[in-house]
């Protein structure tokens, strides 16, 4: 496991002790939680914006952001994207 050190705000490291305090966490672990939650929502925000621009089908963008195909069609929906259209829907339907 690799090791990663980071200098942060004053007001960063406040809430970040806030949110350990809360939590009932040591340093290490809410800061792992936090950037695997962080990158997590990179990756879905990564993928449905190359679903919006037509990079990708909708099946290739779940398997990008680690979500199955109704769980990326769901957040597609709650963005307001159109994900089906003509050049992509054969490629979608044979993932299914």
């Amino acid at each position: 496991m690799g090791t990663i050190s980071a200098r942060v705000p004053d007001e960063l490291e406040a809430e970040l002790e806030a949110y350990l305090d809360e939590e009932n966490l040591d340093r290490s672990t809410a800061v792992r939680k936090l950037l695997t939650e962080g990158l997590d929502e990179w990756r879905r925000d990564r993928a449905l914006d190359q679903l919006e621009a037509g990079q990708i089908t909708v099946s290739a963008a779940a398997e990008q952001a680690g979500v199955s195909v109704w769980e990326l069609a769901q957040l597609a929906n709650d963005r307001d994207i159109t994900w089906v259209d003509d050049d992509h829907l054969d490629d979608d339907l044979e993932a299914l």
